[in-house]
This record gives structure tokens, sequence and C-alpha cells, in this order.
């Protein structure tokens, strides 16, 4: 890997695989990777649904499975590179591991916690600050955006279906108590 663009793409298009893994799964799309000295040492998707666990967000998921693997709840000198701006409550989370840096793709206007709704990563009254990177091309912010864009518009065309399936019996129904 030569360049930062480089290496910024190829651990974000990782992230993207484990989005992937998400959707396939009919989990919100998120993935995320944890990256130390230039390896990944742990990868995480969105698991909440089928692990009924409202906290199996795909940084979670990665930060449990790299503290497992570092024999250390401290994840100094860490990045993680997530498909999405982090919310409150994993941001929070890498703040508390010492994560050195977050590069997200997309960004979250509606529970970004490190530069949209809330900037908790930087926030000079906490213990601990992460540099935060995200939203740019080098982070493949379009390709992070599309793969939400695509399954929540899925959801909607589906959830739409339905009920246009029972509108449809709904008004036969009545159709057919007016014949009699």
């Amino acid at each position: 890997m030569k360049n930062k663009v480089t290496v910024n793409s190829y651990f974000m298009s990782q992230a993207l695989k484990e989005a992937y893994k998400a959707y396939k799964s009919d989990e919100v799309p998120v993935g995320a990777v944890i990256v130390k000295n230039g390896e990944i040492i742990s990868r995480g998707f969105n698991r909440c649904i089928s692990l009924l666990d409202p906290t199996a967000h795909a940084e979670i998921v990665a930060l449990r499975k790299a503290a497992k693997k570092m024999q250390n709840y401290r994840l100094n000198d860490c990045c993680i590179y997530v498909t999405i701006e982090p919310c409150a409550m994993c941001t929070g989370a890498l703040v508390n591991a010492r994560v050195k840096k977050i590069v997200f793709g997309a960004f979250d206007i509606k529970a970004g916690a490190c530069k949209s709704v809330f900037k908790i990563a930087n926030n000079k009254k906490l213990n601990h600050q992460i540099e935060i990177f995200g939203g740019k091309e080098e982070y493949l912010s379009l390709e992070c955006a599309e793969i939400l864009h695509s399954f929540f518009k899925a959801k909607r065309s589906n959830i739409q279906s339905i009920s246009n399936i029972f509108l449809g019996e709904g008004v036969n129904r009545v159709r057919r108590e007016c014949d009699k």
C-alpha cells in the first residue's frame, strides 16, 4: 500500500465487506475493522437483531474481539474503520477503549457522535480524545452511504408490498360484502 488514500480505501473496503455480511443477515449494514500496526486485528458487523442485543453494533462487536485478542481492554494505537459515523454509545466505548483514530465512511446526520450530531470523540472535557476522519471519497463515503440507502430502500419497498397485500385483501373483502 503506497499511500494514505490506498491504505484508507483498503481498510474501509474491508469494513464494507463486513457491512455486506450484515446486509445478507437482514441487519442494518454497518461494518467495522480495527487496525493496529497496519494489520486488521478484529472485524465486526451489526448483529443487534440476530443476537437480540441492542449494543451489538459493528463497532462494539469489533471492540470486544480486539480486546480479547489483545488481552487488554485498552486499545492504544488502534484505529477503527467503520462504514458510518459511530453513534454516541459506540463513540463512548471507543473513547473508553482509548482508540487512537476513527475513520468513518458515511456521515450519520441523525445519530452521529463524532461530527454530525454530537462531538464526543474529541471532546476536551473527556480524559481521552480520538482523531476523527470521515465522510470523504478516500474513505469510500459514497459506497458506505449507498449500501445503507439500498438496504432501507428495499425495506421500505417490502413494507409497501406487504401493506398493499393487506390493503388489497381488505378491499376484496369489502367488495365481497357489497356484492351480497
